[in-house]
């Protein structure tokens, strides 16, 4: 476990603090259709840190109808500070809002609040359910090495049923069916673990790459991108590519990248893996992974998804006011749409 503190991160958090962004609690909410979102991309954009709340941007499937902060137009409320993420259970879309410590609930399609979770969470980061049981990871007091847990939520009521200690830095989380992987980045220190849990315990921690930062399922195999500890931690180390068997939870393969490669942001189309690194989106194939890959889209981007033969990628500007969203065909690796979204785009999610 690597317990080096981020000093850089707490640097760049701290002056976001001086980001002001109304908090209009009086906002008059505007009736919308029962299904209203149904068809589209949903954007989650974490917003100003420590000051002002985060938003959802909503994009139309065909790309003609972009509307901003659904969230308070439907209910005339605020998200609250830091929209970390958001993860859906049937037709619920439960939206990690990290700062304020809460999950806001809102049906997926109306945007309508439905419930919230606004007590034993501290810190939480990202959401996955199976079934009648949902999971939140919560990195506790980050200055306290000790205290990480992942929330069990039970869906049908929507409150916190059990916790589960878990190592340092708790981030995204994936399952295939009732089984939940959990990568530790480490907080604002770094870890180089994955967590495998079933029901309420950890059945079993797998040792990866130093910070894995994104993971995805394609067959039969858990893929899990380490960015590697970064150069100002003192102890700088390669980005890594770890390939788990799902049935064994073992890993079967590590690829390495270059001393000084920092890659983030797998995502796949399940032919090929795609990540940010040096700059650019490159790609391999998941039959014959060969790294650093093939660069086929030139950016420095915030965060990738994929649908549908298209790539999406956020780009968080200047940090402080609108980004952007840039879709990409993965038939010719073209820009066909640039839409803006709101402050820090930190997740796309397909309704």
């Amino acid at each position: 476990m690597k317990k080096i503190k981020n000093l850089v991160i707490l640097t760049v958090l701290g002056s976001f603090f001086f980001v002001a962004c109304s908090s209009d609690d009086d906002f008059t909410p505007t009736e919308v259709e029962p299904e209203a979102y149904e068809n589209g991309i949903l954007i989650t954009n974490e917003g100003p840190f420590g000051d002002g709340s985060g938003t959802i941007t909503f994009v139309s499937d065909d790309f003609s109808t972009v509307e901003q902060n659904i969230y308070r137009r439907v209910n005339g409320s605020e998200l609250g500070n830091i929209v970390q993420s958001m993860g859906f259970a049937d037709d619920q879309a439960y939206i990690v809002v990290n700062n304020s410590h809460k999950v806001m609930i809102a049906n997926r399609y109306s945007f309508e609040k439905t419930d919230s979770i606004v007590s034993g969470l501290e810190n939480p980061r990202f959401f996955a359910s199976n079934n009648n049981t949902g999971y939140i990871t919560a990195w506790g007091d980050p200055m306290d090495e000790s205290d990480d847990y992942v929330a069990v939520v039970d869906l049908r009521t929507n409150t916190i049923s059990s916790t589960i200690s878990v190592p340092l830095g708790p981030e995204r989380i994936v399952n295939e069916g009732s089984t939940f992987y959990v990568a530790h980045q480490g907080a604002w220190g770094q870890n180089n673990l994955v967590s495998v849990i079933s029901g309420n315990s950890v059945s079993k921690t797998i040792t990866v790459g130093d910070v894995p930062n994104s993971m995805v399922i394609a067959g039969n195999y858990l893929y899990v991108l380490s960015g590697g500890n970064p150069d100002y931690s003192g102890n700088e180390t390669a980005g890594s590519l770890s390939k788990i068997d799902l049935a064994s939870n073992e890993v079967v393969e590590t690829y390495t990248f270059g001393s000084t490669d920092h890659p983030s942001e797998l995502v796949t189309d399940g032919v090929n893996l795609y990540y940010n690194l040096n700059g650019s989106v490159y790609k391999t194939a998941v039959s014959s992974i060969s790294l650093p890959g093939e660069p086929v889209i030139s950016g420095a981007f915030y965060k990738l998804a994929i649908n549908d033969g298209f790539l999406y990628a956020t780009d968080a500007g200047d940090y402080a006011s609108s980004g952007k969203m840039y879709v990409y065909d993965l038939s010719s690796y073209t820009r066909i749409h640039e839409i803006e979204t709101g402050i820090i785009p930190g997740g796309v999610y397909f309704n």
